[in-house]
Formats: C-alpha cells, sequence, structure tokens
C-alpha cells in the first residue's frame, strides 16, 4: 500500500471543514486520529485553533460544537467524544505535539474575566501569573490585545470558557453530562490525590508560568512570597527533575479553571455592585455552580492527600530536605489559589441569587468548602449527627478562613429570614446550614478565630522575624508561645484584610447583632412549623371530605396538591418533612448560639398562644363543651346583622330574602299564642333553619328526585344541581305571585 501523499495545510484544513459537514462524527473522530498520528507538528499547527472550536464551541456561543454539556451517556456519540478526548486520548496527544514546539495561539482579551480585562485596559499587570509575559499589544493600542497562550493553554481555556459561554436555551443541568466527567477527569489525572503527574508522551521544557514580580510584605493582606516559585513559576530546564517539568501543567489547569469559573469579580466590583443602579457583569448558572462545587471538592482530596511528614514539618525544615514540588503545591493550593475569588464568587451568589430552590446548589458549595475534613482519606468510625466532632487540626483552616465561615453565615441569614420556610426545600437549606454549623468544636473553633481578630493592634508591635532563639540557646518558652499567638493574630488579620479590605468594619458572628437575626429567623421558624401544621390539618380535612362530595362529583381529584406551593410531591410528605427539617434547625441553632432552652420556650408558647388568639377571633363566640366547641346565643346570632339589613331592604332583593329567612305562617302563630313579647321578637327574626330537611316527607321527595334523575342518565351531582335550582326558581316564582297578590 502506497503511503499517505502529504497535503498542502490549506487544503487538509479545507477538507477536515468539508467532512465535518457530511460524515458521521466515529468516521471524523477516526480520521483525525489518523492525521494526527501521521502528520508533522508544522502542518497540525495551522488546523488546531479549527480543531479546538469545534469541539468545544466559538468563545461567542455562535458555534455550538459538540455540545458537550449537552451529550449524556445515554447517546451513542458519548464514547467517541469520550475517548477522543481523554487525557490519554488523541486530542491531548495533539496538544503534546504541538507543545514540544513553540507555536503560540492567541485570545482576545476581551474574552478574559471582568477583573483580569480590567487590570490590561488599565495597563497593570494581571495579580494571576498565568497572564504575565503572554500579552500581544498592537500598534492600534490596548483595545485590541490578544493573549498568546501556548497549545496546553490554549486547549484549557476554551475547555474552561465552553461553561460560561453563552447559550440560548440550555435545559436543566446534569452532573452526567460529557462535560462533567471531563471536568472530574481532568481533575483526577492532573491534581492526582495518589502518586504524580503522568508525564507527557513528547518532552517538553517549556513550563509557561513565570513568576509574578516580587513584592514587598509590608502590612496585612499581602501574601508571603511563594513556596512555589522555583519549582512551578520557574520555566523548568531540560535536565531539571522530571516532576518539575510536569507540575507546570497541574498549576496552568488549575489556574485556568479558577481564572474564568471563578474571578468574574473583584473587591472593588463587589463594592460597587451593592449598588441598586449597577448592572451585573456575569451571571453564573446552577450547571456552573455544580462545577464550582467539583473543583472544590477535589481540591480539598487533593490538598488533603499530603503526605503526613511533610503537614507536620516546619517550613524551615523544608529547606533542607527534598519535597517534591506536587507536595508544595498541595500545601498551598487552597488558601493561595482558590479562597479569594472563590469568596467573592459566593457572596455575590448569596446576594443576587433567586429566592427558590435552585440555590441548593451554592449552599452546597460553601459548605463543601468549610469541611475540608470531609475529603481525607483517614478511615474513620462513623459518628451520629449528634455527636460529629471537627478534629482540633483544622483549627488553623477555620482561622485562615474566618470570613468565609462568618460572613457568608451572615448573608445566608438575610437570605434564610425572606425565604418561604414552610416549603420543604427551603427548609432543608437552613437545617443543613445549621447541621454543618452545630457540629461539636466547629463554633468554638470560629469564636477563637474572632477573638484573634479582635485583639490590639498592640500585640504585633513586637513582632519578631521567624528566626526566634529555642530555649537551649537563650530563649524562653514564654517567648515561644508569644510568637505562636502573634502569628495566629497575624495571620487571621491578613486573611480577613486581604478579602474585605483595609478598611473592613467586621460583624462577630457570635455578637449581640447577630444573635439579634438569628432570635428572628427562629421566631420565622416557628411560624413556619404552625403555618405547615395548620395547612396539614387543613389537607386532612379537605380529604375526609373528598369521599363525600367524590360521590355527588364535585371532589377534586387533585386534592394533595393544593397546599404544595408548586411542589410535585404529595402535601403530606412535603409538609411532614418541612416539620421535620424546621424542628432539627431549631435544635442546632440553640446548640450553636447557646440560646437559653426557657427564652425560645417561652417564645413558641407566645406564639402558639398568638396563633390559636388569631384562630379564635375567626370564628363565632363560641364555649368548650364535652364534645368540643359549641355556639352560644351570640353566637348564633352574630351573623343576624347581614340578614336583617337584607330582609328590611323593600326592593325585590329584600322579598326573595324575606321569603327564604322568614316563615310568615309561624309568625301569624306566634301572635295567637300565648308567648312572651320578647320571645316572639326573636321567632320574628330573620335565621336561617335546616330543620325541614331534616323531615321525613322532605327525605322521601329527596330520594325520588335522585331515583328520577338516576333514570334520566342524570349523576348525583347534576340531580343536586337541579334540585337547588329548582327551590331557587320556586321561591322566585313565589315571592312574585305573592307580590302581585299583595297588589290586587
Amino acid at each position: 500500500m502506497a503511503a499517505p501523499i502529504l497535503q498542502q495545510p490549506s487544503f487538509l484544513l479545507a477538507n477536515l471543514k468539508a467532512d465535518s459537514t457530511t460524515k458521521p462524527l466515529l468516521q471524523r473522530c477516526q480520521d483525525l486520529v489518523r492525521i494526527i498520528d501521521e502528520y508533522p507538528a508544522k502542518e497540525l499547527h495551522l488546523i488546531f485553533p479549527w480543531l479546538v472550536e469545534s469541539v468545544f464551541g466559538s468563545l461567542d456561543g455562535i458555534i455550538a460544537g459538540w455540545n458537550l454539556r449537552l451529550l449524556h451517556a445515554r447517546s451513542s456519540d458519548y464514547n467517541i467524544v469520550m475517548n477522543f478526548l481523554n487525557p490519554n486520548g488523541p486530542m491531548m496527544k495533539l496538544v503534546y505535539k504541538l507543545q514540544a514546539e513553540e507555536y503560540k495561539y492567541e485570545i482576545p482579551v476581551n474574552y478574559l474575566p471582568g477583573p483580569v480585562k480590567a487590570c490590561i485596559q488599565q495597563g497593570v499587570l494581571p495579580d494571576c501569573p498565568l497572564f504575565h509575559n503572554k500579552l500581544q499589544f498592537p500598534l492600534s493600542g490596548l483595545l485590541t490585545v490578544n493573549l498568546a497562550l501556548n497549545p496546553f493553554e490554549f486547549f484549557m481555556f476554551n475547555f474552561a470558557y465552553c461553561l460560561i459561554t453563552p447559550k440560548v436555551s440550555l435545559p436543566s443541568c446534569s452532573t452526567d453530562s460529557a462535560y462533567f466527567v471531563l471536568v472530574d477527569t481532568y481533575l483526577q489525572y492532573f491534581l492526582p490525590t495518589e502518586g504524580s503527574v503522568p508525564p507527557s508522551p513528547f518532552s517538553d521544557s517549556r513550563g509557561s508560568v513565570t513568576a509574578p514580580s516580587p513584592r514587598p510584605s509590608t502590612g496585612y493582606g499581602v501574601h508571603s512570597p511563594s513556596l512555589l516559585k522555583h519549582h512551578i513559576f520557574h520555566q523548568p530546564s531540560v535536565n531539571a527533575d522530571p516532576a518539575a517539568q510536569e507540575i507546570w501543567r497541574s498549576e496552568t489547569l488549575l489556574q485556568m479553571f479558577v481564572e474564568i469559573w471563578l474571578h468574574h469579580y473583584s473587591l472593588e466590583m463587589y463594592q460597587k455592585l451593592q449598588s441598586p443602579q449597577v448592572k451585573e457583569p456575569f451571571t453564573p448558572t446552577e450547571e456552573h455552580v455544580l462545577v464550582v462545587r467539583l473543583l472544590v471538592k477535589h481540591l480539598h482530596a487533593f490538598s488533603n492527600s499530603l503526605k503526613p511528614e511533610q503537614l507536620t514539618s516546619s517550613p524551615s525544615a523544608h529547606s533542607h530536605t527534598h519535597t517534591s514540588p506536587l507536595e508544595e503545591f498541595k500545601r498551598v493550593v487552597v488558601q493561595r489559589f482558590v479562597q479569594q475569588k472563590l469568596y467573592l464568587f459566593l457572596q455575590h451568589c448569596f446576594s443576587h441569587w433567586p429566592l427558590d430552590a435552585s440555590f441548593r446548589a451554592v449552599l452546597e458549595t460553601w459548605l463543601s468548602y468549610v469541611q475540608p475534613w470531609r475529603y481525607t482519606r483517614e478511615k474513620t468510625n462513623p459518628q451520629p449527627d449528634q455527636n460529629r466532632t471537627v478534629p482540633d487540626k483544622w483549627e488553623s483552616f477555620v482561622q485562615e478562613n474566618l470570613l468565609i465561615y462568618t460572613k457568608l453565615f451572615q448573608v445566608f441569614l438575610n437570605r434564610a429570614i425572606r425565604t418561604d420556610l414552610v416549603n420543604a426545600k427551603n427548609a432543608l437549606m437552613v437545617f443543613r446550614v445549621s447541621k454543618v454549623f452545630a457540629q461539636l468544636n466547629l463554633a468554638e473553633m470560629i469564636q477563637k478565630g474572632e477573638q484573634l481578630f479582635l485583639e490590639p493592634e498592640h500585640v504585633l508591635h513586637h513582632r519578631q522575624p521567624r528566626g526566634y532563639l529555642t530555649p537551649s540557646q537563650g530563649g524562653s518558652y514564654l517567648s515561644s508561645r508569644q510568637r505562636v499567638v502573634t502569628d495566629m493574630v497575624f495571620r487571621v488579620k491578613s486573611h480577613v484584610y486581604a478579602l474585605e479590605g483595609q478598611d473592613c468594619q467586621y460583624k462577630q458572628m457570635f455578637g449581640t447583632e447577630l444573635r439579634g437575626a438569628v432570635m428572628k429567623l427562629i421566631q420565622i421558624i416557628a411560624q413556619a412549623r404552625q403555618t405547615a401544621k395548620r395547612i396539614s390539618d387543613h389537607s386532612s380535612e379537605v380529604a375526609s371530605n373528598s369521599s363525600f362530595l367524590s360521590w355527588f362529583g364535585l371532589g377534586s381529584s387533585d386534592l394533595n396538591n393544593t397546599f404544595t406551593s408548586g411542589e410535585p410531591d404529595e402535601s403530606g410528605e412535603c409538609l411532614r418533612k418541612t416539620h421535620e427539617f424546621l424542628d432539627k434547625a431549631l435544635e442546632n441553632l440553640c446548640q450553636i448560639f447557646k440560646l437559653n432552652q426557657g427564652q425560645l420556650t417561652q417564645l413558641m408558647s407566645n406564639l402558639d398562644s398568638s396563633q390559636d388568639d388569631g384562630n379564635c377571633k375567626q370564628l363565632p363566640d363560641c364555649i368548650h363543651g364535652e364534645n368540643g366547641l359549641m355556639l352560644t346565643d351570640l353566637g348564633r346570632r352574630q351573623f343576624g346583622e347581614q340578614m336583617n339589613a337584607l330582609c328590611s331592604r323593600p326592593d325585590f332583593l329584600g322579598r326573595l330574602g324575606r321569603h327564604y329567612l322568614t316563615d310568615p305562617k309561624s309568625t301569624i302563630k306566634l301572635r295567637q299564642s300565648p308567648m312572651s313579647q320578647r320571645t316572639l321578637e326573636r321567632k320574628r327574626h330573620p335565621r336561617l333553619s335546616l330543620r325541614g330537611l331534616a323531615s321525613y316527607r322532605t327525605m322521601v321527595l329527596l330520594l325520588l328526585f335522585y331515583m328520577v334523575g338516576a333514570f334520566l342518565s342524570f349523576g348525583p351531582g347534576s340531580s343536586t344541581l337541579l334540585i337547588v335550582a329548582g327551590g331557587f326558581l320556586y321561591g322566585l316564582m313565589m315571592t312574585l305571585i305573592g307580590e302581585k297578590l299583595k297588589t290586587h
């Protein structure tokens, strides 16, 4: 068989474009596998941008690509796509083949996240080193500036951007789409929790992330010099450690995901967004948030896979012992690369997300981040929920993420107060938050972190450099303890000021103001419980009457959904869950904030009394008898004023009311009887009497009417309507006839 004739690059690209509209996906992928294997990088270079766009779609959303977000395992193309885009698949082989050369691919700066784009347009270098040494400034100025990326960066940028590309319409999100599975696959491969990153099949000494420009550490909010600059930020040489050569891919993937998915809000931009006149620059979707949660969970697992000896060693020891770049990366990955951008992202979602059940995705992302102990490989005996304890070793994490616990809890509290807690899904979210924060030891860790932040400034005036003298060198154990406390204070203050700015006004989670808000939430929870109980009782009453009404054809076939607020589940089950979630939430809130049980009981009893009073005001005057509530004489006459007003009218409606509500014959008999005048007047008042329905004569007539209706193929409901209509027409005719007789 003759060897394939190499085509000119222009013909190769033209043929691939033509095949994309005529050949099925399987055949196109098979052709691409052959082309990637046989053609040199020089020719593959020209088809790479088109191929990436064909797979992930265009950045403006006009070209849909392979629709990875809509592709599911039940599709016949699913396995074809997954095999082609696998980290060891043909597409990544093409990336590595081009990576071995010095090819660059441009991305317009307009597609970068808002804060990054603003920095570049202002002539300021972005903080993220991913964008350093990659800006291409044309002669026309900054408006058309592009970003020159290597093949791996270009591939990951388009893959990450695929999630936020504007779409005309997208059905409900799913965590089993090809895109979601690929994100998880790439995270597992490039940020492994076991072993190291597999090497690329092509020699590559062009790590692309450069070291950031040094900044003086002069105050709070400035991170310490990077521990990674010798391994990650510095481009390794050919003879460097193979692990060091490969670590740049892990950091590139992470920084690309964080920048594209999270870095849409800066501190200054978020402060401007508090004004209602400012339009939001970016609104994430539920699918977007679910992918971010996947990233958060994996980063915790990745960070927690740090070897125990590396975890317990002091920083000074690392300078004398060999530590792999991957282990160093695990040590700082969450705090240094994710924390600030995720905080602003979550804070924006908390403040702007609709008050509906879709907020659950945002909530679970937050709860995943504040519980890193859930993503460890330690085998521990499962503890009951009420006995679940946060290990002491996580105290530093809580302190260095204090705002993500306290500030976001306060924002959630404001949301919960405005949410319909009768809805079971909303009640579940309140329960979930209370359950997480009620874990033993967590509230104490948060309180300690707040106390450290509120330490007076003079505590830090005598802060010494890290080179302390040990007791054997003339130092003291007291100075060592003071150093530890001072370091803890400095870390907490640096964290808060870095995320909120130097002029932030910190509100304590366990302060007086927030305690008042918690009590307000508890009151709303109690009201929601009462409402759920009242709706449940009413639903039970309606259900008990449904059999009687259905006999007349008047019963509803959807009684269970009457009070479910649009929930598809049965009302009784939803309300039962609501009551259960709210009860547990109350219990957890009391545990978190150490609320006095007596005050809570008094609050609940006052609410019950007010509810009972409100219900009693809706009923006529009654007393409690042996068989329940009984009407008094006043209760029997409480609607009499309206009937008196109707029967006193001189027009036709008044005469019709007197026909139905008074009995002229009984009035004549009463005048001839020896009754007292008071009894006589009471009997003459209009009243609604149903005693006539209890006579045998009336019941026999009704039975005959129903039998005739059944003979004429009328149902019970139709017969009842005819009887009521006939009775009304009879009264109408008698009123008219009586008026004519009176006239003559």
